[in-house]
């Protein structure tokens, strides 16, 4: 890995007061009852106690282990677990008990599965689906190895948003993303243009890593020309001293000029600020894209 200059201390900015209320206890007892898994707690999300305490949540599926090695995750990087089959209708009922008008599902990354997943995720939303017939469905999925069969697999069970994160710009892959294809995250959104031409497309970069201002805007351009309709941008916060270092604490200021140059460019609804996640007020975000369209 290249040797990058290690940002200064972290800005006022990012200081975050963490809620623990009680709606925060009652996700936090669900979840650990169920033994079902949240990228917010395994990824050490800023946001967790605010998204916990207005009684929403990310659901990881597929375990928790990843078989990717990205140097920016705290997700643990080891052999996968057999895949539980009573975790879609978990999922759902968990949902059903919080009482989620909207709801996120992700992944780790699973190479070692023929079609990395894809199956599950189908069955999830399926699942979700008969237990909450008005819940809207986010899944954030991850490339599936490329395989356009396994993403037919998920897209025609119709999520009402499809998010895939490229993460980063395409010259810090081999730093931060060495088992990722930037352009086969490109051709997921291609593909998934074909097969559903009106599904809700989402992707998110992360800034701090040591990109350069040009390459996120080629990057956002590539993604708009790709068929991704919705763009999110956070500050990359590194979880450990052993993970790619903050390289840079960008200022909210900037986030904002960011999604308003994201807007003017073409897409249907922009999240850009320094503690903006991937599935930060997705449902808030997904409200905009309906309110963008033309009556």
């Amino acid at each position: 890995m290249t040797k990058h200059r290690t940002a200064a201390r972290k800005p006022d900015w990012l200081r975050k007061k963490i809620s623990t209320g009680k709606t925060y206890r009652h996700v936090h007892g669900l979840l650990k009852e169920t033994g079902l898994h949240t990228v917010c707690q395994e990824a050490l999300c800023p946001n967790l106690g605010e998204c916990f305490s207005k009684g929403t949540s990310t659901f990881m599926i597929l375990g928790d282990r990843c078989t990717r090695d990205c140097t920016f995750c705290a997700v643990n990087h080891q052999m996968p677990e057999p895949l539980d089959v009573n975790e879609p209708i978990k999922v759902a009922r968990a949902i059903k008990a919080l009482g989620l008008r909207y709801a996120v599902v992700t992944s780790v990354t699973r190479d070692d599965l023929p079609d990395g997943g894809a199956g599950h995720f189908a069955e999830t939303i399926k699942a979700i689906r008969q237990c909450n017939p008005a819940t809207r469905i986010e899944v954030l999925i991850p490339d599936f190895g490329g395989n356009p069969e396994a993403l037919d697999v998920v897209i025609d069970v119709a999520p009402d948003v499809l998010n895939h994160n490229v993460e980063t710009v395409p010259r810090l892959y081999p730093e931060v993303r060495p088992q990722a294809e930037y352009q086969r995250s490109l051709d997921l959104f291609r593909h998934a243009g074909s097969r559903a031409p009106a599904l809700l497309t989402k992707s998110g970069l992360m800034l701090g890593l040591g990109e350069q201002e040009t390459e996120v805007q080629q990057t956002l351009q590539d993604l708009l020309d790709a068929g991704c309709k919705v763009v999110t941008l956070g500050q990359y916060l590194a979880p450990s001293r052993n993970h790619h270092p903050v390289v840079s604490y960008v200022e909210p200021a900037v986030f904002d000029s960011w999604r308003e140059t994201a807007l003017s460019m073409g897409f249907q609804a922009a999240a850009s600020g320094p503690f903006v996640r991937s599935s930060y007020n997705a449902l808030e975000l997904f409200a905009e894209t309906a309110s963008s369209k033309p009556q």
